[in-house]
């Protein structure tokens, strides 16, 4: 059973409130489309960093394909910008959390927390095979 938007949502304003200088939270799939976001995140900004989110992530993945260990996955994204630092874990097969803090959030505690809502949301969020010729129930 997968979990509403509704209760996602409140999942990631409770993020919010546990992580300091979190500003945003944003539930994203692979492909760069929102799942949900908190509330005080727009929805054309939370369209845009999603698409910017999807974007950083299929760049570390080609950077990982290229000079990781061979496996080509990306544990996790950070981006420090002047006023802010973007993170991006992924969130179970084919999802990813995206949070901007503050420049002085505690970039350990930030991800730390993201985690914790990753391991609550993960099996929810992954998507089970498709086998052909299976009937959908």
């Amino acid at each position: 059973m997968t979990p509403s938007a509704t209760h996602l949502g409140w999942l990631l304003e409770q993020l919010l409130t546990r992580t300091p200088r979190a500003r945003h939270a944003l539930l994203l799939s692979g492909d760069g489309l929102k799942i949900c976001h908190t509330a005080g995140l727009g929805n054309d900004s939370a369209d845009q960093l999603a698409a910017i989110a999807a974007g950083i992530q299929s760049l570390s993945h080609g950077a990982s394909v290229e000079f990781g260990d061979g496996r080509g996955g990306v544990r996790q994204s950070m981006t420090e910008f002047y006023g802010g630092i973007l993170f991006i874990v992924e969130a179970g097969v084919g999802a990813h959390i995206a949070v901007v803090a503050g420049e002085d959030a505690d970039a350990g505690l930030v991800g730390h927390n993201m985690r914790e809502l990753v391991e609550q949301l993960g099996e929810h969020l992954a998507a089970a095979p498709r086998v052909p010729g299976a009937s959908v129930s």
